[in-house]
């Protein structure tokens, strides 16, 4: 049994946070028609910002690294937030520009999502005078590749401070291989392609070779692929009944730093235990519409 602090996680979480509308629709709409949506929900959105109320969620002390703004939509995005637990650091809070809005319809008969969104491209972060403060005051850190220069000082600093660091590998960016260096644990969605990969087992190995002790690629509902220092496996998702995946994997990494933040040294059978946890834990956010109806229950 791995040992584990019986004190709550800190986890800092670096990245995107957006303002997402959500529609459950029968179908995406083709070109010049319009459909009525079965139920909407509009909540903040981004891969950091949903693992970090994941994060909160299961007990640990989320704080969010981000840049959202002033904006009436940006006060909205930030008022849910303090209502989930998740602190919030702004680092555009003087924008009076709207956040980052994505647009999601999901497919009811298949839950299947189609996303648009400006992701992070309105909003250039510097880091702030108090990050050695908050990095400090941290466990664990976590980055979803968006507001690279950002995720590249806070990891560096990470680093250097002997905090533990993963990646959400959703896609490839420029300034990812820079921080890959500085990357402890990389677990990356089937759309994550380095140069020159094509398979899982590819990236696997572009991560090792390039210092990530210990990597994984999610894969929806089929099994997740992981390697580590020792070699690698596999671990099964539960099935369940798809109603939405929108936000699964941003579920999945919140899970998975929740568990590895409270583990001093990783190993193989505790990575896959985390692994395995946090894929149960995606796998029941998948079985609800939306990206917070999971937190109430069944």
């Amino acid at each position: 049994m791995e040992p584990t602090n019986s004190r709550r996680p800190e986890g800092l979480f670096v990245g995107l946070c957006t303002l997402d509308v959500i529609q459950l629709v029968d179908h995406v709409p083709g070109s010049d028609e319009k459909v009525t949506a079965r139920q909407q929900v509009v909540a903040a959105g981004g891969p950091a910002t949903n693992a970090a109320v994941t994060f909160g969620h299961l007990g640990g002390a989320a704080r969010l690294l981000t840049g959202i703004g002033s904006h009436p939509l940006g006060l909205a995005v930030s008022a849910e937030l303090r209502e989930l637990g998740v602190r919030v650091s702004d680092l555009a809070a003087d924008s009076v520009e709207p956040p980052a809005v994505s647009s999601v319809l999901v497919t009811e008969s298949t839950g299947d999502r189609a996303v648009a969104s400006t992701n992070a491209t309105g909003h250039r972060l510097t880091p702030p005078d108090d990050l050695h403060a908050l990095v400090a005051a941290c466990d664990v850190v976590e980055f979803d590749g968006h507001h690279m220069e950002l995720a590249t000082a806070t990891a560096r600093l990470a680093r250097a401070a002997g905090r533990r660091t993963l990646l959400d590998g959703g896609s490839w960016k420029a300034g990812t291989a820079e921080l890959l260096a500085l990357i402890d644990v990389a677990v990356c969605s089937d759309a994550f392609r380095p140069p020159g990969t094509q398979t899982p087992a590819d990236v696997l190995r572009f991560l090792t070779e390039h210092g990530v002790a210990w990597s994984a690629v999610s894969r929806g509902g089929r099994p997740i692929e992981w390697a580590g220092p020792e070699g690698g496996g596999t671990v099964d998702v539960p099935a369940v009944r798809v109603a939405d995946t929108l936000g699964a994997g941003d579920v999945l990494h919140g899970a998975l730093t929740h568990r590895l933040a409270a583990q001093r040294q990783v190993t193989p059978y505790g990575f896959v235990e985390a692994l395995r946890a946090a894929a149960e834990v995606a796998s029941r956010a998948c079985a609800s519409f939306g990206t917070r109806a999971w937190l109430r229950g069944p």
